[in-house]
């Protein structure tokens, strides 16, 4: 059942309280009724995070937005869709439920603002084998939050209740986000040449990659989520994990405006190594200076308690970087200063170099080993 408050068919019908069929939706383990409570009480959780360019309240097929009423004159639309993986699994097995919505929105408005657009709005995919309204409560709560903190409208969504296909419990999530930008601020990386500064913004964790290996490491050292957290910082394993995912939204709009952004890069699966690559031009490195950065305990625990070489801890995990800013050499400066004045922790990880004409792009470090020797 839908935020849109769709109607779904039963399979029964009533006169009074007289079933005449002797099957029943309910029956099969879908609770119509019970996804209709939910949709009543989600409804001021999605108000709450309205915007200009909001149209309408939640009932209808679709949700409407008027990108001129949000500002815009010549818009192009980016769209973004992903999950949280199975971080998920420990929000199950911990039983907190509260901040994984975060995760979700998180993971698809960072890929947004990579390419210039503010989000505008969300919907989100909730999928269950049998409803629990108080965890999907707990969820969109989060969902919410994460709206409000990248400023767009939860505009919509769609609760699947299906029986047969999650174990007890288990539920998985999915996220689409749309932004827009105006034509002429599209960051394409196209900008980016030989000199310009790299700064790399810190994580709050691993965000929402890595976390089938993350869980492997845990079993191995017998660890159990309500343990105390082996790294730095106290709190139990289960906690520290699920610190969702850093929203980068406002810092980086705040950045874009200096006029000194040539490009920016999410840094989710794939990890440093893979995702900068991506928005570099052929023929340039980005080359990562010495002691960039310090690897965070929570890295550093999975690297020494899993055995895990740098190479595949580099291209897993962000080790420490959410991510990563391309800037004009002679505005580094600025936009270092507006990401600073925003709250974000920032680094100076190196700089773009020339390749050989046509090679493709790359990551080059000054130690093999960094930032584990540091």
């Amino acid at each position: 059942m839908r935020y849109f408050q769709r109607r779904s068919g039963s399979l029964i019908a009533k006169r009074g309280e007289e079933v005449i069929s002797g099957q029943t939706y309910r029956k099969a383990g879908v609770d119509i009724d019970a996804g209709n409570r939910l949709v009543e009480a989600l409804k001021p959780l999605a108000g709450a995070t309205g915007r200009p360019g909001t149209m309408g309240q939640l009932g209808g097929f679709g949700a409407f937005f008027d990108p001129k009423a949000a500002g815009f004159e010549d818009p192009i639309l980016v769209a973004a869709t992903d999950g949280v993986g199975t971080k998920l699994k420990i929000a199950i097995d911990t039983g907190r439920h509260g901040t994984i919505g975060i995760d979700l929105v998180a993971m698809c408005v960072n890929d947004l603002i990579v390419q210039g657009a503010e989000p505008l709005f969300f919907l989100d995919y909730f999928a269950t084998g049998k409803l629990s309204p108080e965890v999907a409560a707990a969820v969109v709560e989060g969902i919410a939050d994460g709206c409000r903190q990248a400023a767009c409208a939860l505009i919509g969504g769609e609760t699947a209740e299906m029986p047969g296909m999650y174990g007890s419990g288990d539920y998985d999530l999915a996220g689409f986000a749309v932004g827009a930008v105006e034509r002429e601020g599209v960051l394409t990386g196209e900008n980016v040449s030989a000199g310009d500064v790299v700064l790399g913004l810190a994580s709050s964790g691993p965000h929402s990659n890595g976390y089938s290996l993350i869980r492997r490491v845990a079993a191995a050292a017998g660890l159990a989520y309500g343990d105390p957290a082996p790294f730095a910082g106290g709190g139990t394993l289960g906690e520290r994990l699920l610190e969702p995912t850093r929203i980068y939204v406002r810092p980086i709009l705040a950045a874009i405006r200096t006029g000194g952004v040539h490009a920016l890069a999410h840094i989710t699966g794939g990890g440093l190594v893979e995702n900068l690559p991506r928005v570099l031009p052929a023929g340039t490195r980005a080359s990562i200076v010495e002691d960039a950065w310090v690897l965070p305990p929570v890295f550093r625990w999975l690297a020494e308690a899993g055995d895990i070489a740098p190479g595949e801890m580099i291209r897993t995990f962000n080790c420490g970087i959410g991510m990563t800013i391309v800037a004009a050499v002679d505005r580094a400066g600025d936009v270092r200063r507006v990401l600073e004045e925003a709250g974000e922790t920032v680094f100076h990880l190196g700089v773009i170099e020339s390749a050989a004409p046509g090679d493709p792009p790359s990551v080059a470090f000054a130690r093999e080993d960094m930032p584990w020797a540091s």
